[in-house]
């Protein structure tokens, strides 16, 4: 099992968005946008990440979150082209989760908009076990091959310049039913969510709260008997690879990078990465690849430990 992880698109699109539409939180991200991400995300390497995993050998997509900027239709509708028309893969092989960028305003999140354009690709193998979520019906699991892809929703709408995320109680003791599961427990679990289980080294504690996941420490809790997995997120536009010491083993809690972003760092131009999972649940590649915009193609990039990715960014 071939799995690619790209994370953070940020498409901007603002067809039909009138100007009141923008008086609301959207306002902070839409100035951020012009001020400071403007010349650093590019959407058109997003669709050359897309193309070259539509011709690659791919069994799963999976994305972790904050496809949109403002979370408006528009740019949801630009995401669901790119996978309907250019990536070719049916919607069983692909699984997204949402982050906090599309769940980005009280109206999107009442709307429930990402669920909304979203939903072939948010379709459950143990359906009883959703549960009501900002960004929709979560936790989904897809059971395929050696593998349980589970994602989980930690976006909500919040306050100017906050983007912290949060599981919640429902959602962890689905969780804790899914890993139970006997289909789930005979394979390996690739988690996804958008918001990061370790906070950077350099965080201040306002940080964290601000901009980090509240309930990490139950989530790590849950995960502790498992002897094996992947955990993958998105939100830090970085590459970076950290070890969850379990009870028997270690989970590889692996981010990747924005797959918009051009920044001089090897550990954050935009790019995406690569997980082969082996037959019999062994996890037996952990690979990433950076968009090198002279050739228009991509080269292996280093998946940095927490120290490294520290220093690169």
């Amino acid at each position: 099992m071939r799995i690619a992880h790209i994370s953070d698109l940020h498409v901007l699109a603002l067809a039909g968005a009138v100007p009141f539409r923008l008086f609301n939180k959207r306002a902070t991200g839409y100035a951020n946008l012009r001020l400071r991400r403007n010349h650093q995300h590019k959407s058109e390497i997003v669709r050359a990440i897309v193309r070259h995993l539509s011709t690659s050998s791919i069994d799963h997509v999976v994305i972790t979150g904050d496809v949109s900027n403002l979370a408006l239709e528009a740019e949801f509708q630009v995401v669901r082209s790119l996978l309907d028309d250019v990536l070719g893969l049916p919607p069983g092989a692909v699984t997204i989760v949402p982050g906090n960028h599309d769940v980005y305003t009280r109206g999107a999140q009442k709307k429930r908009r990402f669920w909304q354009y979203f939903e072939p690709y948010l379709t459950s193998d143990l359906p009883s076990l959703r549960t009501a979520q900002p960004g929709g019906q979560f936790p989904i699991v897809k059971l395929r091959g050696p593998v349980a892809i589970i994602g989980l929703s930690t976006a909500l709408a919040r306050l100017p310049f906050v983007a912290s995320g949060r599981l919640g109680l429902a959602q962890l003791e689905s969780l804790e039913k899914i890993l139970a599961s006997p289909e789930v427990r005979k394979r390996t679990p690739v988690v996804l969510l958008h918001h990061p289980l370790f906070n950077p080294a350099g965080w201040t504690r306002m940080k964290a709260r601000l901009e980090g996941l509240e309930d990490a420490a139950p989530l790590r809790e849950l995960l502790a008997p498992l002897s094996r997995g992947l955990l993958l997120h998105g939100h830090l536009h970085r590459r970076i690879h950290h070890k969850l010491t379990t009870q028997n083993g270690h989970i590889d809690v692996i981010g990747a990078t924005s797959a918009s972003l051009v920044h001089a760092s090897p550990a954050r131009m935009a790019g995406y990465n690569l997980y082969e999972i082996a037959d019999d649940g062994a996890i037996i590649a952990l690979e990433s690849y950076a968009y090198d915009e002279v050739v228009g193609d991509f080269r292996p990039a280093a998946l940095p430990g927490p120290g490294d990715a520290l220093l690169a960014s």
